[in-house]
């Protein structure tokens, strides 16, 4: 329960880089706080400034500080964003997970320029890549976190020879990816098993999808889903076997093969079963149902 830096601020603080952490960045809620940050951003004089997952809304007196890039057509770049989606689906905060839990099969990088919107930008590079079926979203993370570092520098070296070519976002197909919420880890079991099977996927590695069974919250970390009709009531278990646990949905069944005790570790069907055993008529639930 100790705060941590993150992997950027250590490495950062090891190659003794200085390293800012406001809590806002807004004069009107951060007062003298953020005001010394952004005399801190002005004084380095910088040419560009570069915005990856960032949690902060970047106010317009903040991107207007870097002196610019040339012009890639609209106005001189002075902030850029590497966003995880191919803009302008899943314009947000959490475009990896959203898109796997809609069942994507493609997402990407969008490298844009950034301006007082979210996400609503001119774009400069982009590039797809395939979901692949069994990503989670810490796999696909990896995958765009490579990706993006690629795209940024190539952007950076073409806007340095005014290389750039700055593109509107499409008014079609906008959709937003809103901030995950530790409440939404708890599956429906009357939902389609497919689309339960996606949800533990892109809740990998947060916020983790999880049902109750005889009271105690299970952790659910990997999960296939089966066509078919069944008989029992959602979220009922219908069997129990070696290597996995099968839950009745709403449509279709859940296989799940990867479970977790609270203050245990993740384990496979087998070793988990070993320690907890589940019977077939066992319940699983969300707190508070029926």
């Amino acid at each position: 329960m100790r705060l941590a830096p993150s992997p950027v601020k250590q490495l950062a603080l090891d190659h003794r880089i200085e390293v800012a952490t406001p809590l806002t960045l807004s004069l009107k809620k951060g007062g003298d706080a953020a005001a010394a940050v952004h005399a801190q951003l002005r004084a380095v004089n910088v040419d560009v400034m570069i915005v990856a997952a960032y949690g902060l809304i970047l106010p317009q007196a903040v991107l207007d500080i870097p002196s610019g890039l040339p012009d890639a057509g609209a106005g001189p770049i002075r902030a850029i964003n590497i966003h995880a989606s191919l803009l302008p689906r899943w314009r947000g905060a959490a475009p990896i997970t959203r898109a796997i839990e809609a069942g994507d099969t493609e997402t990407g990088i969008t490298i844009m320029q950034m301006d007082a919107g979210l996400d609503t930008g001119p774009m400069l590079i982009s590039e797809g890549i395939a979901i692949d079926p069994s990503d989670t979203s810490g796999t696909l993370t990896t995958k765009l976190a490579a990706l993006g570092a690629r795209l940024i520098v190539a952007a950076l070296r073409a806007a340095a020879r005014a290389a750039l070519h700055a593109q509107p976002q499409p008014a079609a197909g906008v959709t937003y990816a809103p901030k995950l919420d530790k409440r939404e880890a708890w599956l429906d079991w009357s939902r389609p098993a497919v689309e339960l099977a996606r949800r533990v996927r892109a809740f990998d590695p947060f916020p983790v999808a999880c049902g109750q069974v005889r009271g105690t919250t299970l952790r659910l970390w990997h999960a296939d889903a089966l066509d078919g009709a069944s008989h029992s009531p959602p979220g009922t278990v219908i069997a129990v076997e070696a290597r996995a646990v099968r839950v009745a949905c709403g449509t279709g069944t859940l296989v799940i093969t990867e479970l977790q005790r609270p203050g245990g570790r993740r384990l496979r069907a087998a070793e988990f079963l070993a320690g907890m055993p589940l019977a077939v008529g066992d319940m699983f639930s969300a707190p508070g149902s029926a």
